[in-house]
C-alpha cells in the first residue's frame, strides 16, 4: 500500500492552541498547568470542555487522560492516545489526534504537553542509579559504567564527529544560539526575552560537554502546552484560522537501535538521525519538498539538533549545515526561517509542544517574529533514536 493510499492530506486541522507561562519554577503542579494550557486551547477553539472527546499524551507525562478528562470537565471522554517518550512525541500526538478523528473514534481531541522540567524532574541531569548496569530497563545501561550518562554528552560526541568529518566550527554552532535568541528577543513570553546573547557571550561561555557551551543547550522548563484537533470541515467554523495538518510522519531509520538514545552511538555513521526517514515518508505523504517550506520549528534541545535536521531533511547537503547556518540561511530573511518563538534554547523546552504552537501562529500570521506569507511550516520531532514530524498549511 503506498503513502496516497494512507494519506489524511488536509483532512484535519489544528483549531485550537493555548500555552501556560515558561518559567523555572511555576509554584503549580503538572495537573495545573496541563489543565491551564488545555483550557487556553479549548477556548481559542471556540469550544468548551464538554466538546472534547479524545485526549493524546506523552507517555512521559504524569498527567493521565483521566486526571485530565475530570478537571476539565470532559463529559464523554471516547478515545484515548498515548504515544511514544518525550522529544519525539509531539508531532505523532498530532498525527494520531488527527488519525482518531477520520477513523471516528473521536470529534475534537486535546494534544497536550506539561512538566515542570525545571523545578521538577530534571531530564538533563544523571542520578546516581544510572551509573552501573541493572535496574534501568533499557540499552543505554550499558554505557553507563563508561561515563555516558546525559543527553548532552552523547550530542557533544556527535557534534565532535560532524566536525571531525565536516570541519563543523563552534562558530557554525554559535549561530544557531545567535538566531534562537534573537527570535526570542522579539518574543515577550520568552524566558530569555529580555537577555540579548553575542558571539562573544556565547565562546566565553562554560563548556558542558566539549563542544556544547552553555547557550547550545536548550532551557529546562516549568510549563505547558496543548492544541485541539479535528476535521478542517468542523475548524472552519473555529474563531481563529486553523492550521490544516498536510502531513504527519513517524519512525526511525533502517535496523533501528535499541534503548532510548546512547546506542546510536554503535551506528556506522551518527551524523544522520532518524530525521533522515522521517523526512523522506514526509515529503512522500506531504507531497511537498524542501523548497515548498516556508518557515520550520526545528527540535532543538541542542544547538547541534538543529544543524543534523537541516541536512537531513533536505535544506543542504550532509556536511554542508555549518555553512549553511553561518550564511544567514536560517534567520527571517533567509532560506528557512527557524524557530521564530525562540525555540527551546530561548523560549522554553516543552519537548517539542511549543513548537507545534508556534507553528500554528506562523500559519495564522499571529508569531512575533512572523515569516511574510507563510503558508507552509515544518515541525519536526527528530532527536534519538525515532522521530516524527508534521507539515502544517493554511486554509
Amino acid at each position: 500500500m503506498s503513502d496516497e493510499d494512507l494519506s489524511f492530506r488536509d483532512r484535519c486541522a489544528i483549531a485550537g492552541i493555548g500555552t501556560t507561562d515558561f518559567t523555572r519554577n511555576s509554584g503549580r503542579s503538572d495537573l495545573t498547568l496541563a489543565v491551564q494550557a488545555s483550557l487556553a486551547a479549548i477556548e481559542d477553539a471556540g469550544l468548551g470542555p464538554g466538546d472534547i472527546d479524545g485526549i493524546v499524551r506523552c507517555d512521559l507525562d504524569l498527567v493521565r487522560h483521566n486526571d485530565l478528562a475530570h478537571a476539565l470537565g470532559v463529559r464523554d471522554l471516547s478515545y484515548m492516545g498515548d504515544v511514544s517518550v518525550g522529544g519525539v512525541a509531539p508531532c505523532a500526538m498530532v498525527g494520531q489526534a488527527a488519525a482518531a478523528v477520520i477513523a471516528g473514534l473521536a470529534k475534537n481531541v486535546l494534544v497536550f504537553r506539561s512538566l515542570n522540567g525545571r523545578s521538577g524532574r530534571r531530564y538533563g541531569r544523571s542520578s546516581a542509579t544510572q551509573s552501573k548496569v541493572g535496574g534501568n530497563n533499557t540499552y543505554d545501561e550499558f554505557f553507563a559504567p563508561y561515563g555516558l550518562l546525559t543527553s548532552g554528552q552523547i550530542f557533544a560526541l556527535i557534534a565532535q564527529r560532524h566536525m571531525a568529518e565536516f570541519g563543523t566550527s563552534e562558530t557554525d554552532l554559535a549561530q544557531i544560539a545567535l538566531t534562537c535568541r534573537a527570535r526570542a528577543n522579539a518574543n515577550p513570553g520568552a524566558q530569555m526575552h529580555d537577555r540579548k546573547l553575542t558571539m562573544d557571550d556565547y565562546l566565553n561561555a562554560r563548556l558542558i560537554a566539549s563542544p556544547l557551551r552553555l547557550f547550545d543547550f536548550c532551557l529546562e522548563t516549568d510549563g505547558a502546552c496543548a492544541v485541539v484537533v479535528t476535521s478542517a470541515q468542523r475548524a472552519k467554523d473555529s474563531p481563529n484560522p486553523p492550521a490544516l495538518i498536510r502531513a504527519v510522519s513517524q519512525g526511525a531509520m533502517r535496523d533501528p537501535q535499541p534503548g532510548v538514545q546512547f546506542p546510536v552511538l554503535m551506528r556506522d555513521t551518527i551524523t544522520t538521525l532518524p530525521a533522515k526517514a522521517t523526512a523522506d515518508r514526509l515529503y512522500s505523504r506531504a507531497g511537498l519538498g524542501p523548497s515548498d517550506i516556508d518557515v520550520a520549528q526545528f527540535y532543538d534541545c541542542f544547538s547541534i539538533t538543529v544543524l543534523l535536521q537541516l541536512e537531513d531533511f533536505g535544506f543542504c547537503a550532509k556536511g554542508e549545515g555549518g555553512p549553511f547556518v553561518s550564511s544567514g540561511a536560517i534567520d527571517m530573511g533567509g532560506t528557512i526561517p527557524i524557530n521564530t518563538s525562540g525555540g527551546h534554547l530561548s523560549d522554553g523546552y516543552v519537548h517539542g509542544m511549543s513548537h507545534v504552537v508556534e507553528a500554528v501562529r506562523q500559519i495564522r500570521g499571529t508569531s512575533t517574529s512572523q515569516v511574510p506569507g507563510a503558508q507552509t511550516c515544518l515541525v519536526t520531532s527528530t532527536p534519538l533514536p525515532p522521530g516524527s514530524a508534521l507539515i502544517l498549511r493554511g486554509l
